[in-house]
């Protein structure tokens, strides 16, 4: 009973919130991330009333399947965004700014907080400040995607963005990876090619076989059924199958398994829209049934940020730092890689905001790394950087989206009513 109040107050927290957002201009992902920080511990949440809201931060990982789902769902539209002919286009491009951006935020971000560390050796140490610069790497895929559900974003440089973001969690996996195990030596005094390379490669491979082998069976499965309710409930089924499976953790000959949730729900949807004739379609019907389990996992996202990391003036410096270097980071590494490819001046010029946002895997990577000597500072930093960038991320990538000329701008709609086409208002509005 208890949990079922919580998330229909979530729901019509998220969507009570998403009102004011619209008369401030911000997107509906900004409102529903500050709808779940009044909800939670520490605000009206922390009040016990009734449970309304989210008492602990207990409560709110309990209901941790549901953001697994979520972000289970969101992997598995943007592979939708791999289709072979988009690939031809600019699948060069994607892969060489996917790389080097990312790369280069991790350089920036390991420069900055090694610098911070020689000034103030006591305030962070050398493994940690380059477990940070990995982190940093990451970009949050949800956060993008709704945005551009939401102003119905199209053109070049969404597309790029879409596979760059798709492209930089096996990116950010390989550079965590690494980075965690030198900091790990640094610490113990010997280095293992075991964790350093091998075993994320391996989770790589696993991640992608898995994800290939899902959509491919989606698609072998589906052509026995021809009702649209019918391929959507095992279209649904399929994902949360492959969601499940993803949480699979195994060793083989002394290496430690596992698969990447993203990388393998991302995988099965690249995989299902390229050899399935219907996937279009079947992906709009999936977008309106996961449209409340979006809110949710933004709602969600924004109760579990831990706003007792503000108290701490170490943590803010560090993450000051952090967000800075990251930032600059993400802007000039996509700018010059874009450079290089070639890439129009749009998105040369944007595309950098746009991948700002940073939430689910970095924080996964940051639970990691509380393994080192000192990794609740990495842990809280990622928090502080979360709490900062889920807030304003997207408002920036709204920006940038329409600064590129890839937004148009808001019509006013009824849901009672149906909207004129287009041709009509042109028509109206030439006799007016």
């Amino acid at each position: 009973m208890v949990i079922l109040i919580q998330l229909s107050v979530a729901l019509i927290g998220g969507l009570l919130m998403s009102r004011v957002a619209k008369k401030l201009n911000l997107p509906a992902v900004t409102a529903y991330l500050v709808a779940g920080l009044l909800l939670g511990p520490f605000c009206i949440g922390g009040l016990n009333f009734y449970h309304l809201g989210f008492n602990t931060l207990e409560e709110v990982a309990d209901l941790d399947l549901i953001s697994q789902v979520a972000l289970g769902f969101i992997a598995f539209t943007i592979g939708n965004e791999f289709r072979l002919e988009q690939l031809k286009h600019m699948g060069a491009q994607a892969i060489t700014v996917g790389i080097l951006q990312a790369v280069f935020t991790t350089f920036l971000v390991d420069l900055a907080l090694v610098g911070l560390h020689l000034i103030f050796p006591d305030l962070i140490s050398v493994s940690s400040a380059i477990t940070l610069g990995a982190i940093a790497a990451a970009t949050a895929p949800a956060a993008t995607l709704m945005v551009v559900r939401q102003y119905k974003a199209d053109g070049p440089m969404t597309k790029l963005l879409l596979l760059v973001v798709a492209i930089d969690d096996a990116v950010g996996l390989v550079l965590f990876s690494a980075s965690f195990g030198v900091a790990s030596a640094l610490e113990q005094g010997s280095i293992s090619l075991k964790c350093v390379l091998l075993e994320p490669l391996v989770e790589i491979v696993l991640s992608l076989a898995l994800g290939a082998l899902a959509g491919w069976l989606l698609f072998r499965i589906e052509k026995y059924f021809f009702s649209r309710s019918k391929r959507l409930t095992l279209s649904i089924a399929c994902v949360l199958m492959t969601v499940g499976l993803s949480m699979a953790e195994f060793e083989v000959a002394g290496i430690q398994c596992g698969f990447s949730l993203l990388l393998v729900c991302m995988m099965a949807g690249t995989v299902f829209c390229n050899i399935c004739d219907f996937s279009e379609e079947l992906m709009e019907r999936i977008d309106g049934w996961t449209a409340p389990l979006f809110v949710l996992f933004f709602v969600l996202s924004g109760a579990e940020l831990d706003l007792r990391i503000l108290s701490n003036p170490m943590v803010l410096l560090i993450g000051v730092v952090y967000i800075l270097a990251r930032s600059l980071g993400k802007y000039f590494g996509a700018f010059s890689s874009c450079t290089l490819t070639r890439c129009a001046p749009n998105i040369t010029r944007y595309l950098g905001i746009t991948l700002l946002p940073q939430a689910g895997v970095a924080l996964g990577m940051a639970l990691t790394a509380q393994q080192l000597s000192d990794g609740a500072v990495v842990r809280n930093v990622v928090l502080f950087s979360v709490l900062v960038y889920e807030l304003v991320g997207p408002a920036l990538t709204k920006r940038a989206l329409m600064a590129a000329g890839e937004i148009r701008a808001e019509g006013r709609t009824n849901a009672r009513r149906k909207n004129p086409p287009a041709r009509a208002i042109r028509l109206s509005q030439k006799n007016a």
